[in-house]
C-alpha cells in the first residue's frame, strides 16, 4: 500500500532530507531505484500510482545491441534525420552509447521483453517508422505496461522509497516564498514544493535535498491526444513559474494513428504494426503515403501525421484506415495481442477489418531545458523524461527514444544528486489559505478547461497560421486571467491546479510558434513553408518573457 503522509519532517530531523520525485513513471521510478540504495526517496503521483504515461507506451525501447548489422553511428544518423536540423548530436551520441545498458539494467530489473533465441541478448527486434535497423526492443505490443509494473514493484519492495498517491504539486519552493531577509542573503535554490494531499484536501509544505520532475508532457492540452489524464504539463508549468528557461515548446508530436471511435479515442495504434507491414488506406482501399514520402508508411511520424491530416480534409473524412489485414490471424494475434484485444472489446476484429485512426496529440518533444544529468537553471531542481528539452528530439521525436532517454538521463541525474552535500534549508513558510473559501461553483474550471483544448486543438494543431495562432494567444491570456483570480480566491483543486498548468504550458506553445518563422519537423505553418537552411531552438527565458501575471493590456 502507497504510504498516505510523506515522511520528509522525520527525515529532515535526522539530517536526511528526501529526494522528492514528483512522478511515478518510468522518468521517476529510474531515478527513485538508482538513488534509494543510498539516501531516501519520496516518489509522489497525483493519481494512482499505475497511471502514468510509460504503462501507455505500446512499441518499445531503442537498444543498439546488435553489433553486427547496426551501430551507434546509425541510431544517431536516425535520429538526426527525425529530429529535422534540431537534434544537438552529441545529446544523440550520449543516449545511443548508452541504450545497451538501459536494456540491460531493464531485463536485469525483470522486465518481460519478448525473447528470440536467435537475436542479440536473446531479444526479438521489431522496426518503427525512421529507424533505418531493426533495434526496438518490447514486450509484445504492451512495453510500457510491462516495463511500469516491473519497476513499480521494486519500488514498493524497497525500503528507502515512499510512494505517496492523490497528491499533487502546486508549486516549487524556492527563494521568492522565503521571508525578505533570508532571501536576499541565500543564493536562489528550489527547497521543496507545497503540494496538495487530494484525499485529506489539505496543503503541506515538503522539504527535500533535491527535487525532480518527472511529470510526462502536455498532451491533455488538445482536445484528442493519446495521452492518459495525467499528461497536464504540472513540471513544466512548476519550473517556468521558478524561474527556469523552456525549450522547443511549439514541437508537439502528433501519433499518427490513434483508434477513431466514439467510445474510445485515447487509444494509441504502435508504431509497430506499420513498422511489420500495415498500410494506411483510404476508404475506398488506395493506399496514399506514397504521394507523399517516398519511405511509404515508414516516413516519421510528423510526416506521416500531415499526410494523414491532408488527405482527411482533402476528402472530407474523419478518418483513414490502417489495414493489417494481410499479416494473417496469427501474426497479429502473437504481435498485436493488446490491440487485438482492445478492438475486440469495440466489435472490431483486426485481423478482417482495417483499424479507423486519426492523429492526435502524443508527445511533448520541448520542455524545461536541462543538460545531460538533468540539472535545471535552478540549483536543487532536476527534469527528466517528457517534462525536458535535452536536445536529443529536436523538432520531431524517433519513435521509441523516449524510454530510452528516460533511463539514461534518469541514471545520471541520480548519480548527480547523490554526490551532492545536503543543503541546510532554512525555515520554509506553510502554505497560507487563510484568505481563502471554498469553491461555490466548479462549472467555472470544466468550462475553461474545454475551451482551452477545443481552441489548442483547432488553432495550434498539425498545420498554423499566425492568424490562429493570435487568436489562441489572446483567448489564453484572457482564460489564464480568470483562473489566476479563481486561484487567489478559492481553495485549490486537481482540476484548478491541471488547469492553471495548462494554460501557461498552452501560451508558451503558442509563443514559441509564433517565435518560428519556417516549418520545420512539427511545426507546419501556411505563412511559412519554406525551411531555413540553418535554425535553432526556441529557448524562452522567464525573466525576459514575463513568466507570471499576463494580462490581457
Amino acid at each position: 500500500m502507497a504510504s498516505s503522509k510523506p515522511s520528509a519532517s522525520s527525515a529532515q530531523e535526522k539530517g536526511e532530507l528526501p529526494v522528492l520525485i514528483i512522478g511515478a513513471g518510468l522518468a521517476g521510478l529510474t531515478v527513485a531505484l538508482h538513488m534509494a540504495e543510498t539516501q531516501p526517496v519520496i516518489v509522489m503521483a497525483k493519481r494512482a500510482l499505475g497511471e502514468a504515461a510509460t504503462a501507455w507506451a505500446q512499441g518499445g525501447i531503442v537498444g543498439v545491441v546488435d553489433q553486427v548489422h547496426d551501430s551507434i553511428d546509425s541510431h544517431v544518423a536516425d535520429t538526426l534525420d527525425a529530429g529535422a536540423g534540431l537534434v544537438v548530436e552529441s545529446t544523440a551520441r550520449y543516449i545511443a552509447e548508452e541504450s545497451a545498458d538501459a536494456i540491460r539494467w531493464l531485463v536485469d530489473q525483470g522486465v518481460p521483453f519478448t525473447p528470440d533465441e536467435a537475436g542479440p541478448m536473446g531479444l526479438h527486434l521489431t522496426r518503427e517508422g525512421g529507424h533505418s535497423h531493426r533495434r526496438i526492443a518490447h514486450a509484445a505490443d504492451a512495453t510500457g505496461k510491462a516495463i511500469h509494473e516491473v519497476l513499480l514493484d521494486k519500488a514498493r519492495a524497497h525500503k528507502n522509497i515512499q510512494l505517496l498517491e492523490h497528491w499533487i504539486a502546486l508549486d516549487l519552493i524556492t527563494n521568492r516564498h522565503l521571508d525578505p531577509k533570508t532571501q536576499r542573503t541565500k543564493p536562489n535554490r528550489c527547497y521543496g514544493v507545497y503540494a496538495l494531499d487530494i484525499k485529506n484536501n489539505c496543503v503541506e509544505t515538503i522539504s527535500a535535498k533535491s527535487v525532480v520532475l518527472a511529470t510526462g508532457g502536455v498532451g491533455k492540452v488538445y482536445r484528442y491526444t493519446s495521452n492518459p489524464d495525467t499528461a497536464t504539463g504540472d513540471g513544466i508549468a512548476m519550473a517556468w513559474r521558478a524561474g527556469c528557461r523552456v525549450g522547443n515548446m511549439e514541437f508537439v508530436q502528433f501519433h499518427p494513428t490513434c483508434l477513431y471511435h466514439p467510445n474510445d479515442r485515447s487509444f494509441l495504434i504502435t508504431e509497430a504494426m506499420r513498422g511489420e507491414g500495415g498500410f494506411l488506406k483510404l476508404p475506398d482501399g488506395k493506399r496514399f503515403m506514397s504521394e507523399h514520402d517516398e519511405r511509404n508508411e515508414l516516413a516519421p511520424r510528423d510526416i506521416v501525421a500531415r499526410a494523414i491530416d491532408f488527405e482527411m480534409k482533402k476528402h472530407g473524412l474523419d478518418y483513414v484506415h490502417l489495414d493489417a489485414t494481410h499479416l494473417g490471424e496469427a501474426f497479429i494475434k502473437e504481435h498485436f495481442p493488446m490491440i487485438y484485444a482492445r478492438c475486440m472489446t469495440i466489435g472490431l476484429d483486426i485481423t478482417k477489418e482495417p483499424i479507423p485512426v486519426v492523429p492526435a496529440a502524443h508527445y511533448t518533444c520541448g520542455g524545461v531545458v536541462t543538460d545531460l544529468k538533468g540539472r535545471t537553471d535552478l540549483p536543487g531542481l532536476y527534469a527528466v523524461g517528457e517534462a525536458t528539452y535535452t536536445g536529443l528530439h529536436g523538432a520531431n521525436r524517433l519513435a521509441s527514444n523516449s524510454l530510452l532517454e528516460c533511463i539514461v538521463i534518469g541514471k545520471a541525474a541520480a548519480a548527480d544528486i547523490a554526490e551532492m552535500k545536503t543543503p541546510t534549508l532554512p525555515n520554509l513558510p506553510l502554505w497560507d489559505e487563510s484568505q481563502v473559501e471554498d469553491a461555490d461553483e466548479q462549472v467555472v474550471i470544466a468550462h475553461n478547461w474545454d475551451e482551452l483544448r477545443s481552441l489548442m486543438w483547432n488553432y495550434v494543431g498539425i498545420v498554423r497560421t499566425n492568424r490562429r495562432l493570435e487568436r489562441a494567444l489572446h483567448r489564453i491570456k484572457l482564460l489564464r486571467y480568470e483562473v489566476q483570480e479563481y486561484y487567489a480566491n478559492f481553495k485549490v483543486t486537481r482540476d484548478l491546479i491541471e488547469l492553471r498548468n495548462l494554460l501557461e504550458c498552452a501560451e508558451l506553445i503558442v509563443r514559441s510558434a509564433l517565435m518560428r518563422k519556417e516549418s520545420r519537423g512539427l511545426h507546419y505553418s501556411r505563412d511559412y513553408p519554406g525551411t531555413w537552411a540553418v535554425s535553432y531552438p526556441t529557448i524562452l527565458t522567464p525573466q525576459a518573457e514575463g513568466a507570471e501575471n499576463i494580462k490581457e493590456t
